[in-house]
């Protein structure tokens, strides 16, 4: 397997997100296995200035897609440019990232080339000439190590679960003009909430749970902002209404995998522990001694939230002066 090895990128706004980062490595540490190039897609309108920054990870070729009609960020954009790129680069193994819009390319991208791809993976390698993901299945109740069998092997990879190294390549940057006529979806509005830490990104996620009684989440919220972190909510909050979708962590939500994860008010259902399960420090406070967060948490505090989430925020607020 002497192919190239690719890594899709994901820029919002004018910057790469981590999972960007964590691709290129990814990819990097395949390429070192099979003797081939690490080639990085860079997609949108207006990439052309952050494109060099691939090779900062060690992209030794980037093929940069910056068209208009890829400015939105639209799956049915994206996914025109992103066959048109595998086309060129003939690679053995693509890498993405499993964030929304990484998970419908490669979904669709495996379908548009009948290629094999392995989902939310958090940890890959190569063993002769197959690549190995492991992946969770059942809820997060297994580790399974899937063998990809067929070329190219598309693998996407869980945000924050591969490390992202830098190591110098050599970057040669190629501009490609793709066709995007087929492209169907027009985006008629978009709204965005500004200052808000993307849940997947974060380092420090502090949830909110059933525990919290309702909407106002400003403990949480305050304990959030001093950590630099960002707010969840349990799944049984968000169907009360008391926080948006978009904040759901769990098997029906959102995956993360913070530095450290702090449930409020969270009894531990097991499909919220499936989204939170690859947290490294989980701490845990509830009512109840005997919620099932307790056996998952590395540290946990018995007593109401609405007193100790305002003496821990002050705590860290007194050690950041």
């Amino acid at each position: 397997m002497s192919q190239a090895v690719m890594a899709f990128t994901e820029p919002v706004d004018g910057a790469f997100k981590n999972i960007s980062f964590e691709a290129i490595s990814t990819a990097k540490m395949i390429a070192g296995k099979t003797g081939g190039p690490l080639v990085a897609a860079v997609m949108g309108a207006g990439v052309a200035s952050i494109a060099p920054q691939a090779a900062e990870y060690g992209a030794d070729r980037i093929l940069v897609a910056d068209q208009e009609g890829l400015k939105d960020g639209l799956a049915d954009a994206c996914i025109e440019a992103a066959t048109q790129l595998v086309e060129k680069a003939d690679p053995a193994v693509v890498v993405i990232g499993a964030t929304a819009l990484g998970k419908d390319i490669a979904a669709r991208l495996s379908a548009r080339l009948n290629a094999p791809l392995a989902m939310d993976c958090v940890a890959v390698r190569v063993e002769g000439d197959q690549v190995v993901a492991t992946r969770p299945m059942y809820g997060g109740k297994v580790l399974a190590d899937v063998s990809l069998n067929g070329s190219p092997a598309i693998v996407a990879i869980r945000p924050r679960a591969m490390e992202a190294v830098a190591a110098q390549g050599a970057g040669e940057v190629e501009t490609v003009a793709v066709d995007l006529t087929g492209t169907r979806v027009t985006l008629i509005e978009k709204q965005m909430e500004t200052g808000k830490i993307e849940l997947t990104e974060a380092d420090v996620v502090v949830t909110g749970g059933r525990g919290m009684g309702g909407d106002d989440y400003s403990v949480v919220e305050g304990l959030a902002k001093v950590l630099d972190g960002a707010v969840g909510a349990s799944r049984s909050a968000v169907d009360e209404g008391w926080r948006p979708v978009s904040d759901q962590v769990g098997q029906t939500g959102k995956v993360v995998a913070p530095n450290l994860y702090v449930a409020c008010g969270v009894s531990g259902a097991i499909q919220h522990l499936a989204g939170m399960a690859s947290s490294r420090v989980v701490v845990a406070i509830n009512k109840d001694p005997d919620a099932p967060i307790f056996a998952k948490c590395d540290f946990g505090i018995v007593g109401d939230l609405f007193e100790i989430v305002p003496a821990i925020t002050a705590e860290v607020e007194k050690l950041k002066g």
